[in-house]
């Protein structure tokens, strides 16, 4: 068993609070934006265009993040306190809102640069597991996301919450949505799968999905939800149409029955 009592603020500059997950979001848009740079793009014709790319990234992962958690987790509290949405220090972003501002900037993005929205989106798959990385370990510092109480001998006691022995779920996400995720993706990426839009995109949806849908058994649901249709939680929810939607956009895409 091991006690968690970490705290979720890095260092402090005299009253300004700089947070490990604010640190976990920069860690991974910089070390991905470096391995697109110097790695997958190297000679790419739309190497000259990613810096610019990065800026709708960041403004789609936040916007989206928001958003998302507000729409799929929250939204009656936000009703009726319109005021607190604008409050991001205070946390709440979800991951699949921060995918739909992904890709909705991927859109604006290549549509105006005539390029294919999926050769960004790619790309984005590619290294976003070393952001999810990240970030789950700062939701296991931040005592955050936490699974459900367990005797299992990797137990974590989150003394922040309360004295139960429980899952430390974030960890299992960080190996399996983080480490694992991007090991399958760099080899399909070695299969050529780069050479037609939209398959690692796909491949990405599938695996992320699946991984947190099964995670999501070992993790506490959300308190303002709790579980829902056939006792599953939002989470798993939304991972079962991401699912479906990876699906088709690998069978179409490898197909090539759309461009």
């Amino acid at each position: 068993m091991f006690i968690n009592n970490f705290d979720p603020v890095a260092f402090q500059i005299m009253s300004f609070e700089i947070r490990w997950y604010s640190l976990a979001y920069i860690a991974g848009i910089i070390i991905g934006w470096l391995l697109c740079k110097k790695l997958f793009i190297k000679n790419s014709n739309i190497n000259e265009k990613f810096d610019d790319y990065i800026t709708y990234l960041i403004i789609g992962i936040i916007i989206g993040g928001r958003l998302g958690y507000i729409t799929f987790y929250n939204l009656n509290y936000y009703i009726n306190n319109f005021l607190d949405i604008f409050k991001v220090w205070e946390g709440g972003m979800s991951f699949h809102g921060g995918l739909m501002g992904v890709i909705i900037a991927s859109i604006l993005f290549a549509k105006k640069n005539n390029q294919d929205s999926f050769l960004y989106m790619d790309l984005v798959s590619l290294v976003a597991p070393i952001g999810i990385f990240f970030g789950r370990i700062a939701n296991f510092i931040n005592s955050e996301l936490y699974g459900i109480p367990t005797e299992v001998p990797w137990s974590v006691t989150f003394i922040q919450i309360d004295s139960l022995t429980r899952h430390p779920s974030q960890l299992y996400e960080a190996i399996l949505e983080g480490l694992i995720l991007f090991i399958i993706l760099l080899y399909f990426r070695k299969k050529n799968f780069l050479e037609k839009p939209g398959l690692i995109s796909g491949l990405f949806l599938i695996f992320y999905s699946i991984f947190r849908f099964f995670i999501e058994f070992f993790r506490v649901p959300d308190e303002q939800l709790g579980y829902l249709i056939l006792d599953l939680s939002m989470g798993q929810i939304i991972s079962l149409i991401f699912i479906l939607f990876g699906i088709i956009l690998f069978y179409f895409k490898n197909e090539n029955k759309i461009n």
